[in-house]
């Protein structure tokens, strides 16, 4: 009977064994999805966004900051600390320790609840990753099963990587590699043997290891994981002392602290949705960015801001007065300063890239431009008299009667000195004189969206960003040849391969080095004696062209160097006006100088003298020495003396006497006026509308040059 009994409790007990393999085995096939995330492990990794010169800008992620570190780059140290501390037999078991198992089933008795796990480190691994931190007896099941199906297809250093670089490391910081860098700004390679168990000790209990804010008990528990591994014989007594007394420093920055957050934001709006999510993928972004450069640019915004806070005495806090920059590379198109507002944690809205403002004179240079090409000459004589101009609106006739800033009028004036001093009406007549329909359909050759198709082109009647600006203006800064603004270089992945590249890219030749350089001399004159005389730096030869729009809504200098094209803008973020008397050359101008000042600290061999291309001579007008080519031949009804020599190197005009933005003269009382109508007469279209391509092939004003391109994905374009 008795032996029936054994006997059949055998049979039982296989039974129940073989039941109890078989939903092992059931339990070990169910659970191979969930350690395919271990298995195939692909974590979200930080981005990284940088400098031109490979200086890190910020970290961008988007819930866990990580940096991945493989298994060659973990020091033996901390892997050595690590297991002393976590798992001393980790090389010797297939997942599961049964003697620490053991261990905390008696521990958890005696405490009748659970009070210990007995966990390996690839249990740890597998509850951090996979499973809830809950003490469940069946999680504690599948905890074993994923760890044993883990440990049968990864080798023990790929678990210690995982590890590594999964666990958190509190203050947002997951990952050994984030963690070295963010406590101690150190590589793993330079960590020292404290700081080693310090980072070792934190997963423990995070915010009750947070180095930040419980610094001695960080170290204490650092001091008895030194005291492990020396009970181990892994560091040697001299190697513990020398340890125990270090006392590492902490850093309380962040890591992801972003010093250029304009920037960083346009880079993730330029590539949302593209290669996944840009902040995961652990990429190396790579922008045109100087660093140096973009803090000149915040500092040089911030000193024009605090003028005008001065000026009109409002409190900072309450103001919504703003202000941008933008600083391009001539020859490359590189963008080496991007300056969306005045204080980002205010107002994240870019100013640069997101807004479009009138640039009123600043526009002006274009228009001039037109009629160089088209034979003028820089001592061309120009009508400086007041005309009206009527209009329909709603069909109702209107009438516009433009003025000067400074309300006079010269008769007659040079078309250098009609932008050096930014004549209105001398600008106007201008317009009238070439054709409205000439103008529109070179500036077509700039890819401006919108151009108005009336008079008020004249005044810079359009919307523009400033990102749009530092284009165009690129036209005069690189001898003709307008460039596209780039912001980011190359993206590579995290396995080190270019995966996005881009390369300068010239848009279109608006006209010929020569011919452009005429302008640049003009313009240098607009600095020296004209309405920027705010913007001269002593050292550089700056070109450059204020802009103020109507009841000053708006301020800008749009200038270049020999080798930086920069544009400057303030105004009111509710579209009111600045103040009194707030005109380019006194708002924005002492921005753009403040910038180049900074700039020949930081570049003390940039390029300070504009080089003057072939084609340019010197010649004589009225007694005062003139500039011209021949397209641009000197005027032969004003007492000019043609002393064109081919070869001739052209020496720079006289400086001629200084007149005041606000304060000139005039030389005449007479008013011309003589109205005319808009459009030959019909009523004016009050809807600007995108200007279509023109045909260039019979365009005497553009020979030799092609439409813009579309813009490729491969350009970098902000646009």
């Amino acid at each position: 009977m008795i032996s029936r009994f054994i006997k059949g409790s055998i049979i039982l007990a296989i039974v129940f064994l073989i039941a109890l393999i078989g939903a092992f085995i059931y339990a070990y096939q169910e659970v191979e999805l969930d350690a395919d995330q271990l298995i195939n492990y692909h974590p979200q990794v930080s981005s990284e966004i940088l400098d031109r010169n490979g200086k890190r800008l910020a970290y961008v992620f988007k819930k866990r900051h990580r940096l991945y570190a493989t298994f060659d780059e973990l020091p033996p140290r901390l892997v050595e600390a690590l297991i002393a501390t976590e798992d001393t037999r980790f090389f010797e078991h297939g997942g599961v320790n049964p003697d620490a198992i053991l261990r905390a089933v008696v521990a958890d008795i005696k405490a009748r609840k659970f009070v210990e796990g007995g966990s390996t480190l690839t249990q740890q691994l597998v509850k951090n990753k996979l499973l809830s931190s809950r003490k469940k007896l069946a999680r504690k099941i599948k905890e074993a099963i994923l760890a044993m199906k883990i440990e049968n297809v990864l080798s023990k250093e790929q678990i210690i990587e995982r590890y590594l670089n999964e666990i958190a490391y509190g203050n947002n910081y997951y990952g050994v590699k984030t963690a070295a860098q963010g406590y101690f700004h150190k590589p793993l390679s330079k960590l020292t043997l404290k700081e080693i168990a310090i980072l070792v000790g934190i997963p423990n209990a995070p915010s009750y290891y947070n180095p930040r804010r419980h610094y001695q008990r960080t170290l204490n528990r650092a001091n008895a994981i030194l005291y492990r591994m020396k009970s181990l014989g892994w560091i040697t007594e001299a190697q513990y002392r020398k340890a125990i007394k270090e006392v590492p420093k902490i850093y309380r920055s962040s890591l992801s602290q972003n010093i250029a957050p304009y920037v960083v934001d346009e880079v993730l709006r330029r590539f949302k949705g593209k290669f996944g999510d840009i902040r995961t993928g652990g990429y190396k972004i790579y922008t045109t960015i100087d660093m140096r450069m973009q803090k000149a640019g915040r500092d040089a915004v911030k000193y024009g801001y605090d003028r005008l806070m001065k000026r009109y005495r409002e409190n900072p806090k309450r103001s919504n007065l703003n202000g941008a920059l933008i600083a391009v590379e001539n020859k490359t198109g590189d963008i080496l300063a991007l300056v969306g507002g005045v204080d980002y944690r205010k107002s994240a809205f870019n100013r640069v890239t997101m807004t479009r403002r009138q640039p009123g004179s600043a526009f002006k240079p274009f228009i001039y431009q037109t009629a160089l090409d088209m034979g003028y000459n820089p001592a061309s004589k120009l009508t400086d008299l007041a005309r009206t101009f009527q209009y329909y609106k709603n069909g109702k006739r209107k009438v516009w009667a433009p003025k000067n800033y400074e309300r006079d009028f010269k008769g007659f004036i040079t078309l250098r000195e009609a932008l050096v001093h930014s004549r209105n009406l001398a600008t106007i007549n201008l317009v009238y004189d070439i054709g409205l329909e000439t103008i529109r359909k070179r500036l077509a050759l700039l890819d401006v969206k919108n151009i108005p198709r009336d008079m008020s082109i004249a005044l810079g009647n359009l919307a523009i960003s400033p990102l749009k600006m530092a284009q165009i203006y690129t036209v005069f800064s690189n001898y003709g040849h307008m460039i596209e603004p780039r912001l980011v270089s190359k993206i590579v992945s995290k396995e080190g391969s270019i995966i996005y590249e881009t390369k300068p890219k010239e848009i279109v030749d608006f006209t010929r080095p020569e011919q452009a350089y005429l302008m640049t001399d003009i313009l240098m004159d607009v600095i020296k004696r004209g309405t920027g005389k705010n913007a001269a730096v002593k050292g550089i030869e700056l070109a450059g062209k204020t802009g103020t729009t109507n009841d000053s809504v708006d301020a800008w200098f749009c200038g270049y160097s020999p080798a930086v094209t920069t544009i400057t803008w303030y105004g009111r973020d509710n579209n009111r006006p600045i103040g009194r008397h707030a005109t380019g050359g006194s708002v924005a101008a002492p921005a753009f100088a403040r910038f180049y000042r900074d700039l020949l600290k930081i570049d003390p061999n940039t390029p300070r003298t504009f080089l003057v291309p072939e084609g340019v001579y010197v010649g004589e007008v009225d007694g005062h020495k003139e500039l011209y080519t021949k397209i641009s031949p000197l005027p032969k009804n004003n007492g000019a003396r043609d002393i064109f020599e081919e070869g001739f190197v052209p020496t720079p005009p006289q400086k001629r006497s200084s007149q005041d933005e606000n304060g000139v003269k005039s030389s005449s009382n007479t008013e011309r006026v003589e109205s005319v109508d808009l459009g030959g007469g019909k009523p004016a279209d009050e809807n600007r509308v995108e200007v279509d391509h023109f045909d260039e092939s019979d365009d005497l004003l553009a020979p030799d040059r092609q439409k813009p391109d579309k813009v490729d994905e491969e350009s970098g374009s902000l646009f």
